[in-house]
């Protein structure tokens, strides 16, 4: 089959190669890849900032769809032919993350999806949502599932409450879809007007310009009349933190998805303490968490935002694009039929 390698840090390093075919053991499944998404972790993984101690060759990516070709023996979950989407965090099925079973994550440490057959254990993947496309489907296991997870999860989205997400990239889009759903008033903010006004056709009711507004910080309580938002999706990091902190109202919640901007923030610690305010990491999330997902996607019939798609070759030039940061929503790769 044909797969990529990193074979080192760095983009220079992803080489398209031939590894051969996987063959099912007991409890396991082989999947022909239909599609793949991209997320940042992919690209701060082969920068070297992610894992510096990551080992060489590895399959990247981490999130895939696509159909299943083989079955070893006392499979029971899955069947030749149907479409599945690969769990992000192979063996975490449900429950609170421990340890012994966060350590398998595709496309690092664990080699990922990048290849056109990849063999997964039977609980590592789940039913693709049957509305949508194969390269939907992809879009799934990170992005979505860590919206899902931070609003609903372990944070407390209800009806009548107002969100605040940062950017518009594949989490943040997905948050906003998912808080909308369910009845949440969205802020959004962004370096572009054109993304905002894209924002606001998904359902966001207003946003921000922070290039124009620095202190965006400020436009969000003057947009919430003093108070703060309820909940804020923080994937930037560095200064940013410190700015949602002020923006979210006595009691509120920061989830700390990212760190597109810095992996290193500076807190005004009493400012937290005296307005009670839940700061949380949150990374991903279980294979329960991924099909709640997607029953919630299924009942009304939510598609993905997806930016653009690039066929398998073009791999490189789909993480340039990533990096880039021009995207709305998800990019994606479309695999050879």
């Amino acid at each position: 089959m044909k797969a990529f390698e990193l074979r080192g840090f760095g983009l220079d390093s992803l080489v398209l190669t031939e590894r051969p075919d996987p063959v099912p053991g007991p409890f396991e499944v082989v999947v022909r890849m239909r599609a793949a998404s991209l997320n940042y972790r992919d690209l701060v993984l082969m920068r070297g900032t992610y894992d510096p101690n990551l080992r060489f060759p590895l399959v990247p990516l981490s999130d895939g769809a696509g159909e299943v070709v083989a079955v070893g023996p006392e499979v029971t979950r899955v069947k030749p032919g149907e479409r599945v989407v690969l769990s992000y965090v192979q063996d975490w099925v449900a429950g609170a993350p421990v340890p012994s079973l966060v350590a398998r994550r595709l496309g690092g440490p664990t080699d990922g999806v990048l290849a056109q057959y990849v063999k997964v254990p039977e609980h590592g993947l789940v039913h693709a949502p049957a509305h949508l496309s194969d390269v939907e489907a992809a879009t799934l296991p990170i992005a979505a599932v860590t919206a899902w997870h931070a609003l609903f999860e372990v944070g407390r989205v209800r009806p009548g409450d107002t969100v605040l997400v940062e950017g518009t990239g594949g989490v943040s889009l997905f948050a906003l879809q998912l808080a909308r759903l369910a009845g949440a008033r969205v802020l959004v903010t962004s370096s572009s007007d054109e993304k905002l006004a894209r924002a606001k056709a998904l359902g966001a009711s207003a946003g921000v310009n922070y290039r124009k507004t620095p202190e965006w910080d400020e436009a969000v309580l003057a947009l919430t009349g003093g108070r703060g938002v309820d909940h804020v999706v923080e994937v930037a990091g560095g200064a940013n933190l410190g700015r949602a902190l002020r923006a979210v109202r006595l009691g509120g919640e920061v989830s700390v998805l990212g760190f597109l901007e810095e992996t290193r923030s500076e807190l005004e610690l009493t400012q937290a303490i005296r307005r009670c305010v839940t700061l949380r990491a949150v990374s991903a999330g279980s294979r329960a968490s991924l099909e709640h997902l997607i029953r919630a996607l299924e009942v009304h019939s939510v598609r993905p935002v997806v930016d653009r798609v690039f066929p398998f070759t073009e791999a490189r030039a789909a993480l340039e694009h990533l990096a880039s940061g021009q995207h709305f929503g998800k990019v994606a790769l479309a695999f050879p039929g």
